[in-house]
C-alpha cells in the first residue's frame, strides 16, 4: 500500500464511530463440547463464535447442502424446473436406496421422479438415492457432479471444502470444514429465499412410506428452521442450522460430536447463548459514506466508499476483548475510477480474530484529470511511494 493509500486508510480510522473503541466480545469465553463449531450473524456475517472453525472433517449427509445450492443454481439459471424429471439407476438405487441400509426416499429402481419431489427426498428424507440420482441427471456421473461441486465452493469463498460424492457418504478424500457449511448455508438463505423453506417440512411421504424430517431442532420452540444433519462414523454427528428470533437469524455448525443427544444439546446451548450475548449496532446507515480512496491522476484526489447497504456489528452486552476497526484498500486508485466498483473492505476484529469483513465500493466515479494534475501526482509517487 502506497503513502497516499495510507493517509486515506488514516482518515478513515478518524471517520469510524467510537463505539467500536469501547465494544467488547466475550465469544472466546465460552465453550462448547464440540470439536468444531462456528455461530455466525447471519446479516451482518459476523462470527460470534469458533472452535476448530479452519479444520477439515468428513461433512457426512451436510454434504447434500451443497448438491442442493447447485441444483437450485441451476434452476434459478433455467436449466432446471419443478418438473424436471430424473431417473433412479440402479447404482443409484444400490448406493443410495433401499438396498443400502442407509438413509433413502425408498425411490424405485429405474423410476423416474419430478424434481420438487426428488428435492424432498434429499432434504427432508436425507435420501443417498436423491442425492446420487440428481447428480447423474445433471452431470452425466457422480464424480463429474463432484467436480462440479468442489469447484462451485470456491467460486462461493469455501477455502477448504472437496467434494467426492453428492451423498456425503464416506471418502477419505472428501472434507470441509465449519466456516465453509456456514458460508455455504448463509449463501442459500439469501439467494434462494424461494427454496429454502423446503428445509423446514417436517414430513415427505414417497413410495407409500412416510419420513420425518431428519433434523431434531425443528421441533424444540427454539426458532430453527433448516438445514441439515450428518453423520457417518467417521465424521461423528454434525448439524448445520439456522435459527430466527425477532428479527435476528444466526447460523450455526457444529461437528465431531460422539452422540445425537450431544448434537442437540451443544447446538441448543450455542444458539441460546448467541441471541441473548449479542445486540446490534448499525456503524453506516445505508448510503453513508464510510470512507474515502486516494486517487492517482484524477480531475479530484479521492472517492467516497459505501457498503452496500447499511453496516451492522453485533456487539457483545458483556466487557471482554476489545473490537478493532479498519478500512482496507489497495491503493491509490488509477484513474478513471468508475463507480460501484469494489474496491476494499471494512474489517472488525475482535482480539486477533477477523469475525466480520464488509465489501466496499466507490460511491462515486473519477475522470482522468489534466496533465498538470497527472504530473503532480507522478512526482508525489516517485518522491514518496517508497515509503
Amino acid at each position: 500500500m502506497t503513502l497516499l493509500a495510507r493517509s486515506a486508510l488514516s482518515l478513515a480510522l478518524v471517520l469510524i464511530p467510537a463505539l467500536f473503541a469501547g465494544g467488547a466480545a466475550r465469544a472466546q469465553l465460552f465453550d462448547t463440547k464440540a470439536p468444531y463449531a462456528i455461530l455466525m450473524d447471519y446479516d451482518s456475517g459476523t462470527v460470534l463464535f469458533e472452535k476448530a472453525a479452519d479444520t477439515r472433517f468428513p461433512p457426512a449427509s451436510m454434504a447434500k447442502l451443497g448438491t442442493a445450492e447447485y441444483v437450485f443454481y441451476e434452476m434459478q439459471e433455467g436449466r432446471l424446473t419443478q418438473d424436471s424429471l430424473f431417473t433412479i439407476s440402479e447404482h443409484a438405487w444400490r448406493t443410495g436406496g433401499a438396498p443400502s441400509g442407509g438413509s433413502t426416499m425408498f425411490a424405485e429402481i429405474n423410476s423416474r421422479v419430478p424434481l420438487r419431489s426428488m428435492l424432498r427426498g434429499l432434504l427432508v428424507q436425507s435420501g443417498n438415492d436423491a442425492a446420487i440420482a440428481l447428480a447423474e441427471g445433471i452431470a452425466g456421473s457422480e464424480a463429474a457432479f463432484a467436480d462440479r461441486l468442489t469447484n462451485r465452493a470456491v467460486r462461493l469463498g469455501m477455502r477448504n471444502s472437496r467434494w467426492q460424492n453428492a451423498s456425503g457418504l464416506n471418502d477419505p478424500d472428501q472434507y470441509t470444514t465449519a466456516r465453509d457449511l456456514a458460508i455455504l448455508a448463509r449463501h442459500i438463505i439469501s439467494t434462494y429465499p424461494e427454496y429454502y423453506p423446503i428445509f423446514s417440512e417436517t414430513e415427505f411421504t414417497w413410495n407409500d412410506i412416510p419420513q420425518r424430517n431428519r433434523n431434531p431442532l425443528l421441533d424444540d420452540g427454539i426458532g430453527v428452521d433448516g438445514l441439515k444433519t450428518g453423520y457417518i462414523k467417521e465424521s461423528g454427528y454434525g448439524i448445520t442450522v439456522s435459527a430466527k428470533r425477532n428479527d435476528q437469524r444466526l447460523i450455526l455448525v457444529v461437528g465431531g460430536l460422539d452422540s445425537e443427544r450431544n448434537r442437540i444439546t451443544e447446538a441448543t446451548k450455542l444458539l441460546d447463548w448467541g441471541f441473548r450475548a449479542f445486540l446490534h449496532v448499525t456503524a453506516f446507515e445505508a448510503d453513508e459514506i464510510v470512507a474515502e480512496a486516494s486517487v492517482y491522476g484524477g480531475e479530484v484526489g479521492d472517492v467516497p466508499l459505501k457498503a452496500d447497504g447499511a453496516v451492522r456489528i453485533l456487539v457483545p452486552r458483556d466487557a471482554g476483548e476489545r473490537l478493532r476497526a479498519r478500512v482496507v484498500y489497495e491503493g491509490p486508485l488509477v484513474a478513471p475510477v468508475e463507480e460501484g466498483r469494489r474496491v476494499g473492505a471494512f474489517k472488525v476484529w475482535a482480539g486477533d480474530r477477523l469475525i466480520q469483513e464488509v465489501p466496499l465500493y466507490t460511491a462515486g466515479s473519477v475522470e482522468k484529470g489534466p496533465l498538470h494534475s497527472r504530473a503532480l501526482d507522478a512526482l508525489g509517487e516517485l518522491l514518496f511511494g517508497w515509503l
